[in-house]
């Protein structure tokens, strides 16, 4: 990792002098970036007393307001601590051409939680692995991330903290907890040490700047942000591959397991309507139960409905809120991303809906959209839909981990029942506004979508977040199988 000693006892001519012409780069730098197709993540840390404030306060007034957001997070709220670890961070960040300043970030955290613990080291692995995973996920998508880290030896901490205390006018900076990180700067610094070397990666380098000088420091930080920031555009500038065979690629199975199985589902399943009515009252109760036991255990849980168009996902999802009471579930219809969520990575506009502890949250469609229509219509690369797999793998993961209940449903009709349930929408005037000429148009890539669902299948069907693959030619079996398998994923992840 970089470790930079900055100029020290900068005159204050010479750092104006080359102050001024930083300001004017990191503006340029600013305007450049407003229509780049990433962020910037600026993450300051680093001992007590080395200025990340002072610095910040610098930077705030080198930068054009207008393109830059600044967060610091302090202990989690109670709604925070419903969610887990990193949804906080996922709502923070900016959108692409901006730059995020994070004086508190998932470091923060991290750092408080061992401190407060009296320094175990036992829970830092898990810690390291999200935030490696985190970290990479936005680096794989462009984002420029820019780790600083500002060193202060033990003596010049002291000597810091006793020149403020030492001034009426600065002894309110000084608190009890600075000169408790002082006594314990040792530990301290061995933790900081093991974090960067953990999470010290290409994509996401830590700098390790002296901060004894501040006027050296703020020059030091400022002349980092350009040069990674030219060298990011030069490798974001290098064309990347797409090439002229990139439909093909996507047409072609990366596990033929998943598309064996899919074909293998039996679609000739049966159930009359007067059994259908009986046993979904039964089911509908234990549902109902399970539910309840779930908000009680503040277990919250997520159905992620995946299917054909027709397959009767709408319906499907109206019988099982019929089984929760209104006020603990909410439906997400997932539609086209709009120009908010183009600016961000493909999972934010989801963890933004994670619920919080006991409720339910219902995707109707979902992330799966990467690896589905994304790879199919040609709007993300070959490289960006096969690692989503793993990417979206290790979201449910997350979520499993904190004690989110994942059940995902894949509704399978025969390509017979769909044209016949198009042509019926046709016919039916209050079904009509359901078939549209994309239906139509995705119907003509049967083939192809079946492919992709194979994968799909094949490749995220985890113990966190098991497929349940649903025959649904015959809608009441198919609402019948939601309600009992919901239940009883339920139940499982319920019991001791």
């Amino acid at each position: 990792m970089a470790q930079t000693r900055a100029d020290r006892r900068l005159s204050k001519k010479d750092y104006e002098s080359r102050a001024a012409l930083l300001r004017e780069q990191l503006v340029q730098l600013q305007v450049r970036l407003k229509d780049a197709p990433f962020k910037i993540l600026l993450i300051v840390a680093g001992v007590e007393g080395a200025g990340c404030g002072d610095l910040l306060n610098t930077l705030g007034g080198w930068l054009d307001p207008r393109g830059v957001e600044t967060f610091s997070f302090r202990a989690p709220s109670d709604e925070e601590r419903e969610r887990p670890f990193l949804w906080r961070f996922w709502r923070s960040l900016p959108a692409n051409g901006r730059i995020g300043v994070y004086a508190g970030s998932w470091y923060t955290e991290t750092l408080r939680d061992e401190i407060n613990a009296g320094f175990p080291g036992s829970r830092l692995a898990p810690e390291f692995e999200r935030i490696r995973h985190f970290e990479k996920l936005h680096a794989d998508d462009g984002t420029l991330i820019i780790k600083i880290w500002l060193h202060l030896s033990k003596a010049a901490q002291g000597k810091h903290l006793r020149a403020l205390e030492a001034d009426p006018n600065t002894a309110w900076r000084v608190s009890p907890e600075h000169w408790l990180h002082h006594r314990h700067y040792e530990q301290l610094t061995r933790l900081a040490n093991r974090i960067i070397r953990a999470t010290h990666r290409p994509h996401a380098t830590w700098s390790v700047l002296e901060a004894e000088d501040n006027r050296a420091r703020n020059l030091s930080v400022a002349e980092l942000i350009l040069a990674r920031f030219k060298a990011h555009v030069r490798k974001f500038d290098k064309p990347r591959k797409n090439s002229a065979s990139a439909s093909a690629i996507a047409r072609r199975p990366l596990r033929v397991s998943g598309l064996k199985r899919l074909e293998a589902l039996p679609l000739d399943q049966q159930l009359s309507a007067s059994e259908y009515e009986t046993k979904r009252e039964k089911w509908l109760g234990k549902l109902n139960q399970a539910i309840r036991a779930a908000s009680a255990s503040k277990r919250s849980v997520i159905f992620a409905f995946e299917g054909w168009d027709a397959a009767g996902k709408g319906g499907a999802i109206r019988r099982l809120t019929s089984a929760i009471d209104v006020r603990d579930y909410r439906v997400i219809p997932v539609a086209k991303p709009t120009q908010e969520e183009k600016a961000h990575h493909y999972l934010w506009r989801f963890w933004r809906h994670i619920p919080r502890a006991g409720l339910v949250e219902i995707f109707d469609r979902s992330w799966y959209g990467r690896v589905l229509v994304e790879r199919l219509e040609g709007f993300a690369r070959a490289d960006e839909w096969k690692r989503a797999y793993q990417e979206i793998n290790d979201f449910e993961r997350q979520l499993s981990d904190y004690g989110i209940i994942v059940v995902k449903f894949w509704l399978h009709v025969s390509r017979d029942e769909q044209l016949r349930r198009f042509r019926a929408r046709e016919q039916t005037p209050y079904k009509r506004h359901k078939i549209n000429d994309e239906d139509w148009r995705n119907r003509r890539k049967w083939d192809a979508y079946e492919v992709a669902v194979g994968d799909m299948i094949a490749l995220t069907d985890t113990v966190a977040a098991p497929w349940h693959l649903i025959p649904a030619n015959n809608k009441r079996y198919a609402r019948l199988q939601i309600l009992k398998t919901a239940c009883k994923q339920i139940e499982s992840a319920l019991a001791p």
